[in-house]
């Protein structure tokens, strides 16, 4: 299971590269990262240009192609893990819960994707997909779609429904992802209660 961080987005709402913005002494994408190498897998960066971001100790790979959105940056990095199914997550998700992680990548063998769904809400920036998603998803950006549950409906989905994550993450804090700078005031306030 490869590990896949987006961090190729145009940060339109932030204003500013929110995958550096700092959050406890390291910044957003050093905490996911951080994270992420719990799981003990292959991590890749997919960002928009070479020069997006500083060295972060993992590879980096960049998008296929430019300003085509989060369904592009999960090709890019599909196309170059090693493994046949990564967990694909946003690089401003401060509080991933790494036992939900680990919970959704038990469930992908059988399945395509393996996505969270609460209260009809998919989070498709926290979800497993395999490499058989690779071809659908070129065929989906063929036909000018670039929304990424677009080519759901050609692969063997697994929806997470809330219950279920809920054994993990009764607050659903994995999915809290900064949008603005009220979001990353309150993941620091949050971050705060978290500390010892």
């Amino acid at each position: 299971m490869t590990s896949i961080v987006l961090a190729g987005g145009e940060s339109l709402r932030f204003g500013r590269e929110k995958a550096l913005e700092e959050m406890g002494g390291r910044s957003l994408i050093e905490r996911v990262i951080e994270r992420l190498s719990l799981l003990g897998n292959e991590i890749i960066v997919v960002t928009s240009s070479s020069n997006q971001l500083p060295d972060l100790g993992v590879k980096m790979v960049i998008d296929s192609y430019q300003g085509k959105g989060n369904l592009v940056g999960i090709y890019s990095g599909l196309k170059d893990a090693a493994s046949s199914h990564a967990l694909v997550v946003g690089c401003d998700m401060p509080f991933l819960n790494v036992a939900l992680l680990r919970h959704l990548t038990t469930l992908s063998p059988g399945f395509d994707v393996v996505i969270p769904k609460v209260a009809d809400e998919l989070e498709p920036l926290h979800a497993v997909y395999s490499k058989n998603c690779l071809a659908p998803i070129e065929a989906t950006l063929g036909e000018g779609k670039r929304r990424i549950v677009d080519f759901f409906p050609t692969v063997r989905v697994r929806y997470v429904e809330k219950a279920e994550i809920e054994r993990f993450d009764p607050q659903h804090l994995s999915f809290f992802n900064i949008n603005s700078e009220a979001d990353l005031e309150r993941a620091r306030m949050l971050l705060e209660r978290e500390a010892p």
